[in-house]
C-alpha cells in the first residue's frame, strides 16, 4: 500500500486487469433505521482512504442517501447497484468522489422495486455474491450500505461479505433488534455464508451528557466484549450537517469530533485487520 491516497482516477479505472487482491467486502448493517449505517460508510470510507486505502461505497439501500451525501447527482445513479444484482455488471460504473481513492456505486430509482424482483429468482440470496468480483477489483474494500430491514438486500450484502460491522445508537430502543440481528448474521453464517464473521459494534450518537449513552454502551461491551470498538462516534452537530453539503465530515469539517472518531475508528479497524487470527 501507498503511503498516500492514491489518485481517484487510478482506483476506478482498469478493474478487471491484473491479478489485484481480492478486497475486503464490509457489511454495514442494522435493521433499525437512524442508527448511523450511512453516515458510517461514507466516512469510514473518507477516513479509510485517507490512509491509503482503496475503498468503494456499494449503495444497497434504495433511498440512496450514501450516494447523495457523496454529491452524487441524482440524474447520474443509473448502471448502478440494481444493475449489479440483476446480472448486468458489465453495465455498471463505479463513480469517483471528492475523495482521492474512493469510488461509490450508486442506488438509482429501481432498486426500490429489488426487493419484490429478488423473491422469484434462481440463487436470488447471492446475486451480489456471484456478480460483485469485476466491480470491486482493485479496490481494498468494499464497504456495503445496507437498508434498514433485514430483507433480501441485505441479505445479499451478508450472503456476499466477509464482515459485518453494526453500528449502534446509544438509545435504549436501539438494543431491542441487535438480538434479532445477531441471529439473522448466524443463520447466514450456518446457510449462505460460513466465512461471514462480526468484525465489530460501534457506538453511534453517542451523548456524554446523558446517562443513557453510558448505560447503553456499558451493557454493549459486558455482552459483546471486544468486539465493541473502543471508538466511540459522538452526537456531533458538523456530522449531520455534511450530507447537506454533499461531503464526507471529514471534508466538510476535519478538526470536529465527529470527524475525528471516524479517523480513529479506521485506525482501529486496520489494526484489526492486520491482527493475526487466533
Amino acid at each position: 500500500m501507498s503511503d498516500s491516497p492514491p489518485p481517484a482516477g487510478d482506483a476506478l479505472t482498469g478493474l478487471t486487469q491484473g491479478a489485484a487482491p481480492k478486497p475486503r467486502l464490509i457489511a454495514i448493517a442494522n435493521q433499525k433505521g437512524g442508527v448511523g449505517k450511512t453516515t458510517t460508510a461514507i466516512n469510514l470510507g473518507t477516513a479509510l482512504a485517507a490512509a491509503g486505502q482503496r475503498v468503494l461505497v456499494v449503495d444497497l439501500d434504495p433511498q440512496g442517501n450514501a450516494s447523495t451525501g457523496l454529491a452524487l447527482d441524482p440524474g447520474d445513479r443509473t448502471d448502478g447497484t440494481y444493475e449489479l444484482l440483476f446480472g448486468a455488471p458489465e453495465r455498471c460504473r463505479v463513480r469517483p468522489t471528492a475523495v482521492p481513492g474512493l469510488g461509490v456505486l450508486p442506488a438509482g430509482v429501481h432498486l426500490s422495486g429489488a426487493e419484490v424482483e429478488l423473491v422469484g429468482m434462481l440463487r436470488r440470496e447471492y446475486c451480489l455474491h456471484d456478480h460483485i468480483g469485476p466491480i470491486a477489483a482493485g479496490f481494498d474494500y468494499g464497504l456495503i450500505d445496507c437498508p434498514p430491514s433485514l430483507g433480501l438486500l441485505t441479505l445479499n450484502a451478508l450472503v456476499a461479505a466477509h464482515a459485518v460491522l453494526v453500528p449502534l445508537q446509544c438509545e435504549f430502543y436501539a438494543l431491542e433488534g441487535l438480538s434479532h440481528l445477531m441471529r439473522t448474521i448466524e443463520r447466514v453464517r450456518k446457510v449462505l455464508n460460513q466465512g461471514l464473521e462480526l468484525h465489530g459494534v460501534v457506538l453511534t450518537m453517542y451523548d456524554k451528557r446523558n446517562n443513557l449513552s453510558d448505560m447503553v454502551a456499558d451493557d454493549v461491551r459486558a455482552y459483546f466484549g471486544d468486539k465493541v470498538y473502543r471508538t466511540v462516534i459522538p452526537r456531533n452537530v458538523r456530522v449531520s450537517e455534511a450530507p447537506s453539503h454533499g461531503k464526507p465530515v471529514l471534508l466538510y469539517d476535519f478538526k470536529c469530533a465527529g470527524a475525528q472518531a471516524y479517523v480513529h475508528l479506521a485506525s482501529e479497524i486496520l489494526k484489526r485487520e492486520r491482527r493475526p487470527a487466533a
